[in-house]
C-alpha cells in the first residue's frame, strides 16, 4: 500500500493540471493581498521565483508537484495584486476632499434610479497625476454621454466598493469630449441600432439590439426591471449566450467550406462582438473562453472544465486583479459558467445516460437550471432577491434568441439601406419580439415572482459545499466523462 503510494506521488502527470494548480494558486494569492501587506509582496523576487517554481514543475510534471505548482502561482499572484495595491492608495489622500479629475468612460452609461448617469472612469487624471483602477460616478443626465467619451467632474471623492477604486456621488459635470473617431466600434454599433429602429418599434427595438450588441442600458426602465424580475437579464447582458450563438452561426455558415475559414470566421465574430460591447467582466470571460475554446476545437483538443474555468479566471486576474477584489458581476459570471459546463453534463449523464445527444429543449432545461443553482447562494447573500419562475421564463424564451438576434439583424440592415423597405423588413423581427416582452411581462406580473431570501455569508459558503459534493456524487453514478 505505501509502496502504490509513494509510486502514486511521483507519477508523472499532464502538464494542464499543473498549470491548473499554478492558475489557482494565484487566484488564491491575488485574493490574499486584500488582507496582506502589499509592501512584501510587490517586489520583483516573487515573480522570479514562482516563475523558476514553475519551470521545475513543469519539466518533472511529477504529481506531489501540484504543490509546488499552487505555491508558485501564489507568488506570482501576490506580487501582481502587489503591484495594484500600491498604486490604488494613490487615492487615498483625496478620499473626503473636493478634487476636479478626468476620465474615459469604460462603459456604456446606465441609468440610476433618480434618471442620473452612472459611470466607470478608466484613464484617470488627478492633480496632474495618471491614477489605474477604476472610478464610479453620478452624475445628472441632462447631457448625453457615450462610451469613450472624455468626461471632467468636480465633485467629493469617496471610497471606492466593490472593483472601485473611488467614487463620486452626485459629481458637477464640467466638461465632455467626444475624440474622433473615438470608440469605432460603439459608433458603429449605434449607427446600426438606429436602422433597428427604422423597422423596429419600442420597446422591441432595444430588446432585439440587446440580443445583438449586449447594449443592456438602452433597455426602458420598465422592460429591464421586468427581465430582472423574470430572471432573464443574462440573454441581453453581453455575455457567453449571445457569444456562443454568433460563433455557432460562423462556424455553421464555413464548416462546409474548410475548417480554416469557420475558426478566421469565428475569431472575427468574437473580437467584433468583444468591441461592439466592451470589455466588462462578463465579456472578457466570455471572450476568452470562447478564443480557448475555438482553439482547442480547431486543432481537434478538448480542455477539462477544471482546466479551462481556473485558466479563464486567472488570465482576467491578472489582467485586472480588482475582479477578484469585490466584482460581483465576474463572480456570478463564473459561477453560471461553470454550472453550465460542470454540474449540467453530469445532471444530463445522470438522468439520461444512454443518450449520445441531448435535444435543444431539454438542452436549454439543464443549462439554465444548473446555472441558476451555481449562482443562487451568491445571489441570496449579496441581493437577497430569488426569482420564482426564471426556469419558466428562459425555457419559452431562450429558444427563440437566435433566431430572434438573425432577424433583427436583417431587419437592422433593411432599415440601412431604405426606410421603407424597413417596416416590411422588421415585420417578422416585431412579431417574435412582441412574443417575448409578453413572455416576460406576463412572468415578471406572476403573483411572488420575486421573493426576498437572505442569506449569511457561512450560509453562502454552506451551500456552495453542498453543490461540490452534489457534483462528486453524480460523477462517481453517472462515470461521467468530460473529454467526451
Amino acid at each position: 500500500m505505501r509502496r502504490q503510494f509513494i509510486k502514486s506521488c511521483i507519477e508523472t502527470i499532464h502538464i494542464s493540471w499543473h498549470i491548473t494548480a499554478a492558475c489557482v494558486g494565484i487566484l488564491v494569492g491575488v485574493s490574499l493581498l486584500q488582507v496582506l501587506s502589499y509592501e512584501s509582496f510587490s517586489g520583483w523576487p516573487w515573480l522570479l521565483g514562482g516563475i523558476s517554481l514553475f519551470l521545475v514543475c513543469s519539466v518533472k510534471r511529477a504529481r506531489f508537484l501540484l504543490a509546488v505548482s499552487l505555491l508558485a502561482g501564489c507568488c506570482i499572484g501576490m506580487w501582481r495584486g502587489g503591484i495594484d495595491q500600491r498604486a490604488l492608495l494613490g487615492y487615498a489622500p483625496y478620499y473626503g476632499r473636493a478634487v476636479q479629475l478626468s476620465g474615459q468612460v469604460r462603459e456604456d452609461a446606465s441609468i440610476g434610479k433618480h434618471g442620473e448617469w452612472q459611470l466607470q472612469l478608466s484613464g484617470v487624471q488627478l492633480d496632474g497625476r495618471s491614477f489605474s483602477g477604476k472610478v464610479w460616478a453620478s452624475v445628472s443626465a441632462g447631457v448625453s454621454i457615450k462610451r469613450g467619451d472624455t468626461v471632467y467632474l468636480k465633485g467629493v471623492l469617496d471610497q471606492g466598493f466593490g472593483s472601485m477604486a473611488a467614487s463620486m456621488y452626485r459629481a458637477k459635470l464640467r466638461l465632455v469630449e467626444r475624440p474622433y473617431p473615438g470608440d469605432v466600434a460603439r459608433r458603429v454599433r449605434d449607427w446600426f441600432a438606429e436602422g433597428v429602429r427604422q423597422g423596429i418599434a419600442e420597446p422591441q427595438a432595444s430588446l432585439g439590439i440587446g440580443f445583438l450588441t449586449g447594449q443592456h442600458s438602452a433597455l426602458p426602465a420598465t422592460l429591464d426591471e421586468q427581465l430582472r424580475v423574470a430572471g432573464l437579464t443574462h440573454i441581453v447582458v453581453a455575455s457567453g449566450y449571445n457569444l456562443t450563438v454568433l460563433v455557432g452561426f460562423a462556424r455553421r455558415v464555413f464548416a462546409g467550406v474548410s475548417k480554416y475559414l469557420s475558426t478566421l470566421s469565428s475569431v472575427f465574430m468574437i473580437g467584433g462582438f468583444m468591441m461592439v460591447a466592451g470589455l466588462g467582466a462578463s465579456m472578457s470571460r466570455a471572450g476568452l473562453v470562447a478564443g480557448l475554446s475555438l482553439a482547442a476545437w480547431y486543432w481537434g483538443r478538448t480542455i477539462h472544465p477544471l482546466v479551462l474555468l481556473p485558466f479563464a479566471a486567472c488570465i482576467t486576474v491578472l489582467v485586472d486583479p480588482m475582479f477578484i477584489w469585490g466584482d460581483i458581476g465576474w463572480y456570478l459570471s463564473f459561477l453560471a459558467f461553470a454550472g453550465v459546463i460542470v454540474l449540467a453534463p453530469l445532471l444530463r449523464s445522470y438522468f439520461w445516460p444512454k443518450e449520445s445527444r441531448t435535444g435543444a429543449l431539454k438542452q436549454i432545461l439543464f443549462d439554465t437550471f444548473a446555472a441558476q443553482l451555481a449562482t443562487l447562494p451568491l445571489l441570496l447573500f449579496v441581493f437577497g432577491q430569488f426569482s420564482s419562475y426564471a426556469l419558466l421564463a428562459n425555457i419559452l424564451v431562450l429558444p427563440f434568441v437566435p433566431l430572434a438576434m438573425l432577424l433583427t439583424f436583417l431587419a437592422g440592415i433593411a432599415g440601412l439601406v431604405n426606410a421603407g423597405l424597413a417596416g416590411i423588413a422588421g415585420w417578422p423581427a416585431q412579431f417574435l419580439l412582441a412574443y417575448m416582452t409578453c413572455i416576460i411581462e406576463w412572468v415578471a406580473g406572476l403573483p411572488g415572482s420575486s421573493e426576498e431570501v437572505r442569506l449569511s455569508l457561512l450560509g453562502c459558503i454552506g451551500c456552495y459545499a453542498v453543490l461540490v459534493v452534489l457534483c462528486l456524487c453524480l460523477k462517481r453514478a453517472s462515470r461521467h466523462n468530460f473529454y467526451e
